[in-house]
């Protein structure tokens, strides 16, 4: 059994086979995709230009040092599947660690669904809108089509099959893919600057004019996260890498080094370059929207002006290299972390399962699985998520902190510690800055993105509740500081939300008052008296309000509801646990044979003695020591069944003489009474009585056998381990004069 046993295991566990080369593909791989050549140029520009967007991304990089070391040194304590989730498990506890996996996967669903869903805008900007065909809806302004909907099914259906399939393949993939993107990207940055010189144009202003300088980076160092998020997730592989996992920073740090000197490229080749119609850079940013096609991509529009064609091509490559290797590297990690908590009981143990390939195949059909609806739901959906994992990164990075002061302090390794200390100081700024709208002048965040979090909070309680429930192993449902994070995030996404409506419904109402002041409103409104009208604007508010009331307390009722739920299966779990416990205690105390209290019982009762006798707590109390006669006998000519009952009516001899004294089986054929209360007054007479018993018994066939019994008195200094072996002696010597009446003595 134990060889099948060994067997299992080893055939459900993750073997190495990733070398250097194939994490620092998966890490840089993962951590950018299509928002790098299309979003972060403009994204960035238009924050705090080129300097200020270089200045804030070199401070972003100094902060994921700092987080590359973190994972580093929490890898090399824990090594295993399911990164931070596995490193908080053994820091924390389950609970905690049930937190971070749950906005872990919020984090990376949210980067493998946006950069599927990019595939369909990677054809209307390249291919000329190939794939836009049969159209279904508009949602949200985004116009969705069967054509799109099919080839984005199709890319994340292979890129399920090829994980599936070969685990070594996949890895070879994403090596070339991350080679390729590196190479073209930087081959396009290079060509554009030796272009530059003789182009004419400036890559000036630096910095937007307003606000300052300074503003403008720490605008970029705020947001620079989401830059690299993704970076870490080869955390996941750590059980699969074929190196030693102290050399894990150096590939962390190589992955970083890359992905910030793309992003750099990525900038500098924005501004390189700009149509003839505009003034500069600048300009050429900020009517971005008046452009289609390649002139509306401002790394494409440059790369076209200096290297033609070829250059197109090249940065499409790359771009595509971008996409898929997000999708494969998501993907891998997705299924690395569902095969991580399924082994804990937070889903399915089928999730825990491997192919013979040593593959998570069915953790990568739940990704699959989860995944199908994405196509149908529109991009503009989609991109708030990209707001949700920025957030989500900054929790979880934030844990990495905390895990590591942690378990430094544990260690004595102050310098360590303090780093992680600066680094958890660090992201609670950030996500503070992220949370509370209001504190720079622009809002960073959509408002629906408090909408997803706060209901992703909510699904997080009801799904923890079920883990609860399920959980027989008692691993969680021990830390209320889970809940108490998930409805302390729920009310303040709430409270964020509802300043968030309010602002632009305000904003609204200001802009009609506007209008209507200046005479620029329809002609409808401006017939309206001035009493009306702003009757009308006040009631705009006063709805929002009561939408914005209303919207808080569902959200705080139904997270109540389960909180209260959870609390209620936390305390049946406890009730269980506590009968368990009493009864294994009640076993572990009783004598199965004779149902008296056993020997475990019995050495508690000495200990507890022992320590009232030391603090001159003890009274008078009397211990009887008592071998039943005549076993071995009856064992021999009987068999061992008589023997028992010789054994159970000997006990049953015991205990009704000494009622109201612990009777003890403390060996085969020995047992033990600790004389208190009236059987200690009266012990003299009892003696007496048992023993004329046993006397009677040696003619009629009974139960025989010897007792002594010895006293303790309080300042007598005995211990109660002496006062048992005078107790002792006397049953020998007891045993001596019955073997004188004829009595069998042989035990």
């Amino acid at each position: 059994m134990k060889e099948q046993s060994s067997a299992v295991q080893k055939q459900t566990k993750l073997q190495p086979y990733l070398s250097p080369l194939a994490v620092w593909a998966l890490s840089a791989g993962s951590a950018i995709g299509w928002g790098s050549l299309v979003v972060t140029g403009s994204t960035y520009l238009t924050k705090a230009g080129p300097l200020g967007s270089i200045l804030g991304l070199l401070t972003g990089f100094a902060v994921m040092l700092l987080v590359a070391y973190h994972y580093h040194f929490l890898a090399n304590r824990y090594p295993g599947t399911g990164g931070l989730y596995n490193y908080v498990k053994y820091i924390f506890g389950y609970d905690r660690a049930f937190l971070v996996a749950w906005f872990m996967f919020l984090v990376y669903i949210s980067i493998f669904w946006a950069n599927a869903t990019s595939i369909p805008l990677f054809a209307r900007y390249f291919l000329q809108n190939v794939f836009s065909v049969g159209y279904l809806y508009t949602i949200f302004g985004y116009e969705v089509y069967l054509g799109e909907v099919l080839v984005t099914l199709a890319a994340i259906a292979l890129v399920a099959v090829l994980c599936m399939v070969s685990k070594v393949a996949t890895a070879r993939c994403m090596e070339v893919l991350a080679i390729a993107f590196t190479v073209g990207i930087t081959v396009c940055f290079a060509a554009a600057m030796l272009g530059h010189g003789s182009s004419g144009m400036m890559m000036e202003p630096a910095f937007l004019p307003e606000p300052g300088a300074f503003r403008q980076v720490v605008r970029i160092a705020f947001i620079s996260p989401w830059a690299f998020i993704g970076f870490e997730s080869v955390s996941h592989s750590a059980a699969e890498y074929r190196f030693r996992h102290r050399n894990m920073f150096r590939v962390l740090v190589l992955s970083l080094l890359v992905i910030t000197a793309l992003y750099i490229f990525v900038i500098l080749l924005s501004v390189s370059a700009y149509p003839s119609d505009c003034t500069s850079w600048l300009d050429y940013i900020t009517r971005l929207k008046e452009y289609k096609g390649i002139a509306g991509l401002p790394a494409f529009y440059a790369v076209n002006h200096y290297m033609g064609p070829a250059g197109v091509y090249t940065l499409m490559a790359s771009l595509l290299a971008l996409i898929l290797t997000s999708l494969i590297g998501m993907m891998r990690t997705l299924s690395r972390l569902c095969y991580a908590v399924a082994q804990d009981g937070i889903l399915s143990e089928r999730y825990a399962k491997l192919s013979r390939r040593q593959i998570p195949v069915n953790a990568i059909l739940l990704v699959l699985l989860v995944s199908l609806p994405i196509p149908f739901v529109g991009r503009t959906a989609i991109g708030w998520t990209v707001d949700t994992s920025t957030i989500g990164a900054t929790i979880l990075y934030g844990f990495a902190s905390m895990a590591v002061f942690k378990a430094a302090g544990q260690e004595g390794q102050k310098p360590v510690r303090l780093a992680a200390g600066v680094s958890l100081a660090v992201f609670a700024a950030l996500l503070a800055v992220m949370l509370m709208p209001g504190v720079f002048s622009d809002h960073t965040i959509e408002t629906e993105t408090y909408v997803l979090l706060a209901l992703w909070s909510v699904l997080g309680l009801i799904f923890f509740n079920r883990v609860i429930r399920k959980d027989h192993a008692r691993n969680f449902g021990k830390a209320i500081i889970v809940w108490i994070f998930l409805l302390a995030f729920i009310v303040l996404m709430s409270m964020t939300l509802a300043v968030r409506v309010n602002e632009e419904r305000e904003n609204a109402v200001v802009d009609d008052i506007e209008r209507y002041m200046s005479g620029e409103a329809d002609s409808e409104t401006l017939a309206l008296d001035g009493t009306t009208f702003m009757e009308m604007q006040r009631e705009r508010l006063l709805k929002a309000d009561n939408t914005s009331a209303i919207v808080m307390l569902a959200l705080f009722g139904m997270s109540f509801a389960v909180f209260i739920a959870n609390y209620s299966s936390m305390k049946k779990w406890e009730s269980i646990t506590s009968k368990e416990r009493d009864q294994a205690r009640t076993a572990a105390n009783t004598d199965s044979l004779t149902g008296v209290k056993s020997k475990h019982a019995f050495t508690e009762v000495e200990e507890r003695m022992e320590t009232r006798i030391a603090g001159g707590e003890a009274v008078e109390f009397g211990v009887i020591v008592c071998d039943v006669n005549g076993l071995k006998r009856i064992n021999d000519t009987l068999g061992h069944k008589a023997g028992d009952e010789y054994i159970r009516a000997a006990c049953m001899m015991l205990c009704r003489c000494y009622k109201h004294s612990p009777v003890y089986r403390i060996g085969g054929d020995e047992f033990a009474v600790l004389l208190q209360g009236q059987d200690y007054e009266a012990r003299e007479e009892l003696l007496q009585e048992v023993n004329a018993q046993i006397e009677v018994n040696l003619g009629s066939g009974g139960a025989v056998a010897s007792i002594g019994m010895a006293e303790y008195e309080p300042d007598s200094g005995e211990t109660f381990h002496e006062v048992f072996k005078r107790a002792d002696g006397r049953m020998y010597e007891r045993k001596m004069q019955l073997k004188g009446m004829g009595a069998d003595i042989r035990d």
